[in-house]
């Protein structure tokens, strides 16, 4: 359904999110370390040459610009921010389906542990429960099967002797 509207845009994610905060950063640190200031600094130098003094001014602040960006690269190639900024994006929007409030520790260790612990004792223990079931049936059946046999070798034992006085 297109209603004519203009779409709305994605929100940023934090990748593009941390960029705009580096970008803004470096401003405030040229707006910081103004023209003014670092004329001030060196108002002997910048008396007699002016425009030599505002050269060494924009070159200093663009190599300082362009060290600090350079840095702040190395550090995301290096931690592979941008992975894991797209990763947590796309966590964060999976996780906008779910209804339920995600699990928080309460505070209480002992609490934390028993619920996380409990449903899985007790699944445990009907697990083991079917298993003791199981073999008592089994040991029943054992158990019926090795009568039988003890009737059967009376029952035999029966027959040999009425056969031993037949003979005699």
């Amino acid at each position: 359904g297109d209603d004519g509207g203009p779409p709305v845009p994605a929100a940023p994610g934090r990748a593009q999110v941390f960029a705009a905060v580096v970008d803004t950063f470096l401003e405030k640190l040229v707006t910081a370390g103004s023209y003014q200031r670092f004329a001030n600094c060196y108002r002997s130098f910048y008396k007699l040459q002016p425009e030599m003094t505002r050269s060494i001014y924009d070159q200093l602040v663009s190599q300082l610009q362009t060290s600090i960006k350079e840095e702040i690269q190395e550090v995301k190639d290096e931690g592979n921010l941008d992975m894991l900024f797209n990763s947590l994006d796309k966590i964060v929007e999976e996780a906008k389906d779910h209804k339920e409030p995600a699990w928080r520790p309460s505070g209480i260790p002992e609490e934390d542990v028993r619920s996380a612990m409990v449903p899985y004792l007790l699944k445990h223990r009907s697990y083991l429960r079917k298993v003791l079931k199981e073999k008592e049936e089994e040991n029943r059946k054992v158990a019926e099967s090795v009568l039988a046999g003890r009737e059967r070798i009376a029952e035999l034992q029966q027959l040999i002797q009425a056969r031993k006085l037949a003979w005699q």
